[in-house]
């Protein structure tokens, strides 16, 4: 159901819709859909996300991949609030809990962001949606599961004119799914990407420089170090890396 994306140009100039955030997650993402014939269009959302500089660099790595058309569009979610990402409560710090769904958990998001890519998809007449999600080395995110996808796939295909008209079946793509971020991250490598366009802290300064200390750059950092390969950011402190 969730569709695995190992073979080469499995895409063959299909067009494809991804989910860019400008992290590392959704820029390997990309650039494994683009290796497999894909002809990728990015979709991004700035949602009121406090480490918004991530904008910044899905347009950089947009570019970089040649994404396009490549859309952002402005979804305040903040108005909305549940969440420290959006400026409601603390950000965790030094590694995820994973007894617990952290504060960072962004209500409904990527129910959100899957039900725009779709709405995007049908337009366009592509059929391949591709979102950078992980079960394995994340922060216990409910809606980064594959139960989730499997359930959204199935919604796509049940309320959609395309798919009722049989214009075609809406698959979902995870690649990263059941990765860990150290083979995530020699994934990527292997693709030639420049780490450096990506951004993943949660409470970057005013630079756009990440802490070092929340959960997105714990995972991040402890990646880089098992795969063996040096993080290009410039960190304001030093995470742990040991789990």
């Amino acid at each position: 159901m969730v569709h695995p994306t190992g073979q080469t140009h499995a895409g063959a100039g299909r067009q494809a819709v991804v989910l860019l955030s400008g992290g590392l997650d959704s820029y390997t993402t990309a650039a494994i859909a683009r290796s497999q014939g894909y002809a990728c269009a990015a979709l991004t959302l700035a949602y009121g996300q406090r480490h918004d500089h991530e904008i910044t660099c899905a347009r950089r790595i947009a570019e970089e991949l040649g994404l396009h058309p490549h859309k952002i569009l402005d979804l305040d979610l903040a108005a909305f609030g549940g969440s420290a990402l959006l400026g409601h409560g603390q950000v965790p710090q030094n590694g995820p809990d994973p007894n617990i769904i952290p504060s960072t958990y962004v209500p409904a998001r990527n129910t959100i962001l899957l039900a725009l890519a779709l709405a995007w998809a049908e337009t366009l007449d592509a059929f391949d949606i591709f979102l950078g999600v992980n079960a394995v080395d994340y922060s216990g995110y409910p809606d980064c599961r594959p139960e989730f996808l499997q359930a959204f796939e199935k919604t796509a295909n049940l309320g959609t004119r395309a798919a009722i008209e049989n214009r075609g079946r809406f698959h979902i793509h995870a690649p990263l799914l059941t990765l860990t971020k150290a083979q995530i991250i020699r994934r990527g490598v292997a693709l030639g990407l420049d780490y450096a366009l990506t951004h993943s802290c949660y409470a970057p300064d005013a630079q756009g420089r990440p802490c070092g200390r929340c959960d997105s750059c714990v995972l991040r950092r402890r990646g880089f170090d098992q795969a063996g390969v040096k993080d290009p950011l410039p960190y304001l402190h030093s995470p742990p890396l040991e789990p």
